[in-house]
């Protein structure tokens, strides 16, 4: 199928000058025209992007004019696109507020605003009644001049005073944390620079820690803040040599530990700070070992640790005394259960709380600690999907969780874990209407290369023709052990409506069927990723969902690997791809070390640095490497100048090579945000633009314009 006719009286594609690099590793030596596009100050690019080489802004520039004259017929879809997902969200939204102390805690929206206002209320409080809320912090008025301005959040002291929060007004993800005076709503004159966002306070209200990101945007450091001191005067708490481990700071509940957590892909190490003693030394609680993940929550006395250790690749719950939480005195309380994935957990003064997998599907587990009692939250739906959100107090029995569905907008519950009564606090409102019974979603399995069956979850309308016709949106992940949940989206209602089978493919790499799942799809079994997206498209053809040519795939950031992956692979299985933010030039960017997540990244891909073995896998699928004169469908390419986790010149270079091997295919389109980074635009509604210039793509290449 040509899609020429769909992309015609395109201006000529940008020029991009070949300037040959050469790297020898191994004994191997490559050959790279485009390295040239990675800006030599990168790292100061990001803080300020006037200072880019004119040269590569002439080309961002060039290429996204092309971009525009390729998609301008779309124009008026885009707006109507729009004006729908808009028209399905409540503008002025509320969230029910979290009791914690005296107050309840919330953030709502208004009519028209772009970001959240934080505000609080007395604890018992009718959120209904506007006059009881009291405003902390408003999002629009702080955002109002810029271009970007995403916010982390308030987290008030102990004694409700003061509060700490944080803004990344560039999109290059170093924050910038301030502290206001919760009653006159002026900040102190306390600014803290290049944090990660957020703030753990001492009891006393008086300091706070916090992460530090480094130079090669790594938080390697925690520091410890006094209020009313410059930063330079902060207390180095912790430094994290290793630059392949992340590092973040937490509380607890009780507000008795403060917890360094350390970790990457496969290893984790905790270490505490008593908060009675704030000078001391972190306590290490179990030294880092290759392979072994732990994670903790305080419950009084004990410590509850979730973890792999002992072979429990699906997890297991083990406890310790505060006093003396190591390993050598960890017990098992929840076994390992082959099959059963444990998520995460949470403990309170009365219960233990876990969120599981099975099958694919989550459930909320309780424990009831005094008696050993367990039940289960279930639930009825082929696919679903729960949030676990536990509570701010420790003294509870009442925890809230959240439920959702394809077809089945959000709905919010306070759930008591001594009664069993579930109450339901919130539906998510759809202000344009939605009748769930329009629609079908259901849960299909595709039979991988190797026999494995791969989960596709699918929504469409109830009157849509399965004869092969139909257009189809397939959306693919697959990596870090992260589980795309099949959960409600107003915007994909859009594709929904003008008849498109909207498929989200639940591929190895990710933890949909369980660790195992994950662990089949990373380093040298990296391909079954690929694979199984393939053979997901493969399955809804033959059952005649849709057909080839009418599958427009999708995905993201590593998902955008697998989109380059599965372009060289299978091109012609696609009619188009959407490719946002995608990390497609992996080699390269595994070799490169001061990259901010290469070295954390070896255990999920490889270290071809080390390793020529690691090397050689990476080299045989890493999309950029493996571009050749193929039939490659349209493209559509997504990118962010000041995006620290994918750099802008990865998809740029890609998309260069596409049109130099392939001139004839495609086309091929390169949208580069030049005031945002990884997340794209920052505000609520902006983001919808961004959704709808990506779906207006797809329906113009299946031809539904």
């Amino acid at each position: 199928m040509s899609h020429k006719p769909l992309f015609t009286g395109l201006p000529t594609p940008p020029a991009i000058a070949r300037k040959p690099v050469s790297d020898t590793r191994h004994g191997i030596t490559r050959s790279d025209d485009y390295a040239w596009l990675r800006a030599e100050n990168w790292q100061q690019m990001f803080k300020d992007t006037s200072i880019l080489d004119p040269e590569i802004r002439k080309v961002l520039e060039a290429e996204n004019a092309y971009m525009e004259a390729a998609m301008g017929d779309t124009a008026a879809l885009q707006k109507t696109l729009f004006a729908e997902m808009k028209g399905r969200i409540k503008e002025d939204d509320s969230s029910i507020p979290v009791k914690d102390g005296p107050f309840a805690y919330g953030s709502a929206y208004v009519t028209g605003g772009e970001q959240p206002r934080y505000f609080r209320i007395p604890r018992d409080g009718d959120v209904a009644d506007e006059s009881l809320r009291d405003v902390l912090l408003d999002g629009d008025r702080e955002a109002a001049g810029k271009d970007y301005f995403r916010l982390s959040g308030i987290d008030s002291s102990g004694d409700h005073s003061l509060g700490i929060w944080g803004y990344d007004d560039k999109g290059s993800e170093y924050f910038t944390l301030r502290i206001r005076d919760l009653a006159s709503k002026q900040d102190l004159p306390d600014v803290l620079e290049n944090t990660v966002g957020g703030g753990v306070w001492a009891p006393d209200g008086k300091s706070f820690f916090y992460t530090l990101q480094d130079e090669n945007h790594r938080p390697s450091k925690v520091f410890h803040h006094i209020i009313g001191e410059p930063q330079s005067a902060d207390r180095l708490v912790y430094e994290e040599k290793d630059p392949g481990f992340f590092m973040g700071v937490g509380g607890s509940l009780l507000d008795d530990v403060i917890y360094i957590d350390i970790h990457d892909h496969e290893t984790s190490e905790y270490r505490l700070i008593s908060t009675k003693d704030l000078l001391a030394e972190p306590m290490l609680v179990a030294e880092r070992e290759e392979g072994v993940e732990y994670s903790m929550t305080e419950g009084g006395d004990v410590f509850y640790i979730l973890t792999n250790d002992g072979g429990a690749k699906d997890f297991k719950i083990m406890e310790a005394p505060v006093s003396a939480p190591g390993k050598e005195n960890w017990i098992e309380v929840v076994p390992h259960e082959p099959g059963r994935l444990i998520l995460s957990h949470m403990a309170f003064a009365r219960h233990l709380v876990w969120l599981e997998r099975r099958e694919g599907l989550p459930v909320i587990m309780i424990r009831d600690r005094k008696s050993g009692e367990e039940h289960a939250i279930a639930f009825k739906e082929e696919a679903y999907s729960l949030g676990l959100q536990g509570a701010a107090e420790y003294d509870t029995d009442v925890i809230r969780f959240s439920y959702s569905s394809m077809t089945t907008p959000s709905q919010l519950f306070d759930y008591n874990m001594a009664t069993r009564e579930r109450v339901l606090l919130k539906t998510q409102e759809v202000p344009s209407g939605h009748d769930p019974e329009d629609y079908v979603t259901r849960r299909v399995f595709a039979k991988a290369h190797d026999g494995e069956d791969v989960p596709v979850t699918l929504l469409y309308r109830r009157d849509v023709a399965l004869d092969g016709s139909a257009p189809c949106l397939l959306y693919g992940y697959g990596a870090y052990g992260i589980t795309i949940p099949a959960g409600f989206n107003t915007s994909c209602l859009s594709l929904v409506d003008r008849g498109f089978v909207y498929a989200i493919a639940h591929i190895r790499g990710g933890k949909d069927k369980g660790f195992q799942w994950y662990e089949d799809g990373k380093m040298e079994k990296k391909v079954n990723t690929f694979k199984d997206f393939i053979a997901a498209a493969d399955h809804l053809v033959r059952e005649r969902f849709t057909s080839y040519e009418n599958i427009i795939a999708e995905g993201g950031s590593a998902g955008g690997m697998l989109m380059g992956a599965v372009a060289n692979m299978a091109p012609e299985k696609f009619g188009g791809i959407i490719a946002a933010v995608p990390f497609v030039d992996v080699l390269n960017t595994m070799l490169d070390d001061t990259l901010p997540l290469t070295p954390p990244e070896w255990p999920e891909w490889g270290n071809p640095i080390e390793s020529e073995e690691e090397y050689r896998w990476i080299a045989a699928y890493s999309p950029y490497d493996n571009v050749a004169a193929k039939p490659y469908p349209p493209m559509l390419v997504l990118s962010g100048l000041t995006d620290p986790r994918v750099t802008y010149w990865e998809p740029t270079k890609w998309v260069a090579k596409l049109r130099e091997k392939a001139p004839e295919a495609g086309p091929y389109l390169l949208k580069t945000n030049m005031a945002a980074g990884h997340g794209g635009k920052s505000g609520r509604f902006q983001r919808l633009e961004e959704v709808a210039f990506e779906y207006a793509f797809a329906i113009k290449v299946a031809g539904k314009m």
